[in-house]
């Protein structure tokens, strides 16, 4: 027998209501409790959005003139200065983070950072001179990170330097760990000439493979996790340029709209995710930031923010974007015998937005960092430094 529509109605708004009483119960809990967070190391798991040396260190330095703004010098990030990675540790007074894969001079007391530059999260089918993708995808990350668990605690037993150099066995259940990736599997499938409709056909499978990971990472101790949910690809440089569109796709911010609406189904896709994990680990604390929305409100208001340009690359080789794929920023060539530099800076990188074509400046991180650490674009909405509460 068929219930009458307006007890399923009634049953919805029900389920609506209830679902806002248990956040707001969150709300009062965190409240009352008051203390903020104290998270003595960061783990950090992603792609070049957070890779703060992993690729350089394995695989060559990132060319100049990234590192100009802050570092002076290549300092394996893709980008002129910092990463919004880099204002979050800096946020809990913690030291930037060193790679994992980078041997030379790096202090892991206070956390890790596993990323690498072109990784995702399902295993490519390809190798990186042929794709550009790392081979560090994020089930090999979080092979490392339980590896350096594992190893860190025997090497201290050691005592002397590695006392020193590596965390406390307790910081691995008292760190937060952070997670920034998923672009690079959106752009996989448009590099091998997939529709929007058959990218969007393996976003499931990304984010079981996403949820595994999460999972070991909780089996492993960690307790608090800050998921960032993916930017809005459409206004790349990158993707306007390689993979063009009508006039009509193209919004009043100069985006692409496909490439966005597939980014914008992935996220849903990840919050109901994070959703679902939230039940599975119950001891975790799972915050879910929606830098889409800031990303595109700074790209959209450009001006406002005290930027110009918005979907223009600061450093590049020309063309309409600012953006050659053959010559990506600090692309060289050789003149008279000298090897002479041909995708340069623009003049003032904190007026711009998209550093490469690819990434974005450090003044635009640090605005994005200011906007998501107070918790307005989380879900719950508690700031960064409540996100060990749940």
């Amino acid at each position: 027998m068929m219930r009458p529509s307006y007890l399923i109605v009634g049953e919805k708004k029900w389920r609506h209501i209830l679902s806002w009483i248990a956040i707001s119960m969150t709300l009062v809990v965190a409240v009352v409790d008051g203390r903020e967070c104290s998270f003595p190391a960061i783990f950090n798991l992603g792609d070049s959005n957070s890779d703060t040396g992993g690729l350089t260190a394995a695989f060559g330095p990132a060319p100049p003139p990234n590192g100009i703004t802050f570092f002076h010098s290549p300092a394996g990030r893709f980008s002129d200065g910092r990463l919004i990675i880099d204002f979050i540790a800096q946020s809990f007074d913690l030291p930037y983070l060193s790679a994992y894969l980078d041997s030379v001079g790096s202090n892991f007391t206070h956390g890790v950072n596993f990323a690498t530059a072109g990784s995702t999260v399902r295993r490519q089918n390809t190798t990186l001179f042929q794709s550009g993708y790392s081979p560090i995808s994020l089930d090999v990350q979080s092979v490392q990170l339980s590896e350096f668990k594992a190893r860190s605690k025997l090497a201290r037993k050691r005592g002397s330097v590695f006392r020193e150099l590596l965390p406390k066995e307790e910081y691995f259940s008292e760190a937060l760990y952070t997670f920034d990736i998923g672009q690079n599997d959106i752009t996989a499938g448009y590099k091998l000439n997939m529709t929007s409709e058959q990218v969007k056909a393996y976003v499931p499978d990304v984010l079981t493979q996403f949820s595994n990971v999460i999972r070991n990472v909780y089996e492993e101790g960690g307790r608090s996790f800050w998921i960032h949910n993916t930017g809005p690809l459409g206004c790349l440089p990158y993707m306007l340029d390689r993979y063009p569109v009508s006039s009509d796709q193209i919004d009043k911010s100069g985006c692409a709209k496909p490439f966005n609406q597939v980014a914008q189904y992935f996220n849903r896709k990840l919050k109901d995710t994070v959703m679902q994990l939230r039940k599975q680990l119950p001891e975790a604390a799972i915050t879910y930031v929606d830098v889409y929305r800031v990303k595109y409100s700074l790209i959209s208001n450009a001006q406002k923010y005290g930027f110009k340009d918005g979907v223009i690359a600061c450093c590049g080789e020309g063309g309409k974007y600012n953006y050659n794929n053959a010559a990506r920023c600090g692309a060289t060539k050789v003149e008279n015998g000298k090897k002479v530099l041909i995708a340069k800076s623009c003049k003032d990188p904190s007026v711009r937005i998209i550093w490469d074509g690819i990434h974005y400046t450090e003044a635009a991180n640090y605005w994005i960092f200011q906007q998501i650490a107070n918790g307005s674009f989380s879900d719950p909405p508690l700031p960064l430094n409540m996100a060990c509460k749940f």
